[in-house]
């Protein structure tokens, strides 16, 4: 009997120690449970907080004017509708969410004003992107995730957000935003960023999760990369583009050919895809960013900028309360023309600044204008833009 339980101890402890070393190891890795935080990178000194911009969890630049575009809520809208992180409390939600502009050089905002927006309830803005037009140059298409309340009578916790994407066509220096469409569909399961066409007509977009709620939503996205990337044509209807990933969250697109980048933020990696004629993505590569990362952009050199979460835990606290500090880095992805490049090492990631908080703080937009040397720095949670010179 003694020697049966030895056994079973023996065969306890080796199945413990395995399952430490391939999940609860490497997830405890990934949060950042023993990373130390080095402050390094930015100068409070070259930094400006403009706090009139708060909870702004996109931002976009338009690189011929300078001029940057921001998805905002409130603070308080913020820790009660958030769909991505499974908060609806639709009662505390915003009813002016807003898309603004922010000129660097005069440090002047506009709250862009909403035209033919003709909706049975206010926005609830998330993800977005900002495209010049292929047809005209002063012309830009507004790509908007909503994530709207359902239906009367419907609980949110159970059914989730009526989620959809909003298309909107403004030009610089205009202080509206017309609206087109609005595209509802299927595929449009929880939405989390978009990359629209120039000709305002086409768009990717992420699904963070397999499933709008439920209990075991996140242990499914985990287990079975059950996040995708769906694909809309305004004429031709919505389709899954890509399937088996896991959290996807941020996507742009690069600026001279048809490569989109998918940041996922629970496989701590950025995949690679090239668009198919059939407007499906074939994945050529996956670079492994170290930490979570959520929105993605591209500079003028074609370099990707990521919003990482060094201290991940940190960042659930921060969107229960703003005030809480949330350690940030800003991560650089660009072609590897080193002598690993053989390896099939396309691409290098370099951790550009990592900051406790203190200056920049909870954010998941990290924009470069690499003309200006200036970068950009907003949060789904936080309490103020963040302008640094480079």
């Amino acid at each position: 009997m003694a020697n049966i339980l030895v056994t079973a101890l023996c065969v306890s402890g080796m199945i413990l120690a395995m399952l430490y070393q391939m999940y609860l190891n490497p997830l405890m890795k990934l949060f950042g449970v023993f990373h130390t935080v080095q402050t390094f990178g930015l100068e409070e000194s070259s930094c400006k907080k403009i706090p009139e911009l708060q909870a702004c969890e996109k931002i976009v630049l338009h690189q011929p004017s300078g001029i940057l575009y921001l998805a905002c809520s409130s603070l308080e809208s913020r820790t009660n509708w958030i769909p991505a992180m499974e908060r609806f409390n639709a009662q505390g939600r915003s009813d002016n969410d807003y898309v603004a502009t922010f000129d660097p050089n005069t440090l002047k905002i506009t709250r862009l004003e909403f035209k033919n927006f003709n909706s049975d309830q206010p926005i609830s803005v998330h993800g977005m992107d900002v495209v010049p037009s292929a047809f005209h140059a002063d012309e830009l298409y507004v790509y908007l995730v909503n994530h709207r309340t359902p239906p009367a009578g419907q609980d949110a916790t159970v059914v989730g957000a009526d989620s959809v994407i909003e298309l909107f066509k403004t030009t610089v220096s205009s202080k509206r935003l017309t609206h087109l469409r609005t595209i509802r569909d299927p595929t449009i399961i929880t939405p989390n960023d978009v990359s629209g066409q120039a000709d305002g007509k086409g768009f990717f977009f992420t699904n963070d999760h397999g499933m709008k709620t439920g209990f075991a939503r996140d242990l499914r996205d985990i287990l079975f990369s059950t996040s995708s990337v769906g694909y809309c044509h305004l004429d031709r209807g919505c389709k899954v583009a890509a399937s088996g990933l896991m959290h996807g969250n941020g996507i742009v697109k690069a600026p001279s050919n048809d490569t989109i980048y998918v940041g996922s933020a629970v496989g701590a990696k950025i995949i690679v895809f090239e668009r198919q004629a059939n407007d499906s993505l074939l994945m050529t590569e996956t670079t492994p960013t170290g930490h979570p990362i959520d929105n993605l952009s591209v500079d003028s050199d074609g370099t990707i900028w990521a919003a990482a979460f060094p201290k991940s835990l940190a960042v659930i606290e921060h969107m229960k309360n703003s005030s809480y500090l949330s350690p940030v880095s800003a991560l650089k992805i660009y072609a590897n023309s080193g002598s690993n490049l053989i390896y099939g090492e396309k691409h290098k990631v370099e951790k550009v600044f990592e900051d406790d908080g203190r200056i920049v703080s909870g954010s998941t937009s990290v924009v470069h204008d690499s003309e200006r040397n200036l970068l950009f720095m907003h949060g789904v949670t936080a309490s103020y833009l963040t302008m640094c010179h480079i």
